[in-house]
């Protein structure tokens, strides 16, 4: 008679321990929502939005993030920010390495999407999709998107 596997109370189809906040610009001419995945924070992202053009309220929402993620850990994470290339993107990207964030630029064409029906095109949803393909990118998997070369200024 087979004997079957004990299995875990709670059930974990994936454990993540994510080692740094991973956040994700959605750009527009009026707001930046920044959607935000941080450690010891469950699976659930967290969106926010500033003015448009308002550095210091992103970089306050990202020492919050750094704070509620040290609060809930014990540890201080490094941020890993993801932005689409158009209105903004290159002189962001450049405010945030200068303040020693990683930030990467992506081909927005290059991200994969559903072509079984029109998708809804909202500033919440390609947030948390630009967020998974940052995870996707950081974890090594190949052609998950185009990261672009951000050009001298």
């Amino acid at each position: 008679m087979p004997v079957a596997a004990e299995r875990p109370e709670t059930p974990n189809a994936i454990h993540t321990d994510l080692g740094a906040i991973f956040v994700s610009l959605e750009l527009s001419r009026s707001k930046w929502l920044i959607t935000s995945l941080s450690p010891g924070g469950g699976e659930k992202m967290s969106k926010h939005a500033v003015a448009a053009g308002d550095v210091a309220g992103m970089l306050a929402r990202f020492a919050e993030l750094n704070r509620k993620a040290q609060a809930r850990t014990g540890r201080c994470y490094p941020i890993i920010a993801i932005q689409e290339a158009g209105l903004d993107g290159f002189w962001i990207h450049r405010v945030l390495r200068a303040e020693g964030i990683e930030s990467h630029v992506v081909d927005p064409a290059s991200i994969a999407t559903s072509r079984r029906r029109r998708r809804a095109k909202t500033d919440k949803i390609d947030g948390e999709a630009l967020v998974r393909a940052l995870l996707a990118y950081k974890r090594g998997e190949p052609r998950v998107c185009a990261m672009l070369q951000v050009p001298t200024p």
